[in-house]
């Protein structure tokens, strides 16, 4: 089956990981990638005859509209629309703080749709378009002290599934992404302030060394980046878009986990994550 050229595409969350391969990914097969992220100084590096590098901010909506325009001025056009920008919030949810929550929340779920509705009207008048939202296999397996990222995650799968039906009238398609296990910081940047949950005064004391450990659950034996841009891309330039693509090290693991029945799942997670430790 061949696959789509020549497309223009638009990546969020470029500045590092995923974002920052998929990029060179998209450039180096030809495709004419704008390689984007909040701050323009981490694209540094990132820049080509196929790749260019824009400041965008997925929760500033004058930095959206500005990168989209500027794209449709010097291209002329939005092809794929890659949202990947994201971070994480590890932490019981309990005690959370949601001031951090709603910032998750507004850069995960509102984010990739604010974005979507900017480049849907130029997508929508050629009847043609490509929307790559990536979620991830926590967003079908709800994990002990992961669940603020895992409830943004659930809802972006959930918002992909309503615009695929909702765009496919305007020839668009929409794909959600659900990597396991890929190489990244997501682990670094979403463990700041854990330290809180050793304090006298979290109840989730007992199991704080757990709750360390889910920092870096995503970090083992992870697949690299490259490797996972280059089975992505080839994916989801094929002509007929695939529904899900799931990739990285446990990913069918990972899911099948998430389809276990509520009870059995529970247990599991329970046993793996010492949550007994509460109960003394």
């Amino acid at each position: 089956m061949s696959n789509l050229e020549n497309q223009v595409v638009l990546i969020t969350g470029c500045s590092s990981g995923i974002g920052r391969s998929l990029a060179r990914e998209f450039a180096r097969r030809g495709h004419r990638t704008f390689a984007t992220a909040r701050r323009p100084e981490t694209l540094a590096g990132l820049g080509g005859e196929r790749l260019e590098a824009l400041r965008l901010d997925v929760t500033d909506a004058a930095s959206m509209d500005e990168a989209v325009a500027t794209m449709l001025a010097r291209a002329g056009r939005i092809d794929v629309l890659v949202n990947n920008a994201g971070f994480n919030l590890y932490g019981p949810l309990a005690e959370v703080p949601l001031d951090d929550f709603r910032r998750l929340l507004e850069t995960n779920v509102t984010g990739p749709l604010a974005l979507t509705q900017r480049v849907f009207p130029s997508m929508a008048a050629r009847r043609s378009g490509r929307v790559i939202n990536v979620g991830s296999v926590v967003g079908v397996l709800p994990t002990p002290f992961d669940g603020a990222y895992c409830a943004t995650k659930a809802a972006l799968h959930m918002l992909s599934e309503v615009l695929r039906m909702e765009l496919a009238p305007f020839g668009i398609d929409v794909i959600v992404v659900q990597p396991a296990a890929v190489r990244s910081n997501i682990s670094a940047t979403g463990g700041v302030g854990i330290e809180r949950y050793a304090a006298p005064s979290s109840r989730f004391r007992a199991v704080y060394a757990q709750i360390e450990e889910r920092t870096r659950f995503s970090q083992v034996d992870p697949m690299d980046t490259d490797e996972f841009a280059e089975r992505l891309v080839d994916t989801v330039t094929r002509r007929r878009a695939p529904r899900v693509v799931r990739l990285g090290h446990g990913a069918t693991a990972l899911v099948a986990a998430g389809r276990l029945p509520g009870s059995v799942r529970d247990r599991l997670l329970a046993r793996r994550f010492r949550l007994e430790k509460l109960r003394e």
